[in-house]
């Protein structure tokens, strides 16, 4: 989590201490570099809503699991420095899990779904087809291997924009 504060630190101070022009695009495509790491595909519907669909794999000694889900962002202008935006949204997604147990490490496996949350920045370069966010997705999980509560999803998003 230290790092996760670290990164959207210098992100958020690259973004005020640049004076590269920044610019709006339609979709971009990329890795959710966090937990887990994911394939990324964000698309605006209106100028300021957008939808990113997300899928990824996380895997452990005996443990793995796998995810697809997608959110709803509204995005918001930061006045000063134009293309960087705060977003806000929510989504779902549902977790895939496979996993050993007991004595005898049988395969076990089972499904959760989940309600998540989504809050970050969002990133155009110009003259660069690159699009970058940093966020945080706080999730509610429901049945399956974990229920309850999961705060720590963030991501640093690192995109190729599409025309």
């Amino acid at each position: 989590m230290k790092n996760l504060i670290t990164l959207f630190a210098l992100l958020l101070t690259l973004s005020f201490a640049t004076s590269v022009k920044a610019q709006d695009y339609q979709s971009a495509i990329g890795l959710r570099l966090g937990y887990p790491t994911s394939v990324s595909y964000k698309f605006f519907v209106s100028k300021p809503a957008a939808i990113e669909v997300f899928a990824g794999f996380r895997g452990y000694s005996g443990y793995g699991w796998f995810n697809v889900g997608a959110a709803y962002q509204v995005h918001k202008p930061i006045q000063g420095v134009e293309g960087l935006k705060w977003y806000f949204g929510g989504g779902a997604s549902a977790f895939f899990y496979n996993y050993k147990t007991g004595f005898d490490y049988k395969n076990s496996s089972s499904v959760s779904l989940g309600i998540l949350g989504n809050l970050g920045l969002d990133y155009k370069i110009t003259n660069a087809p690159i699009n970058l966010s940093l966020d945080w997705m706080p999730i509610f999980f429901i049945g399956g291997y974990t229920s309850g509560f999961g705060g720590g999803y963030g991501a640093l998003s690192v995109r190729y924009t599409l025309k």
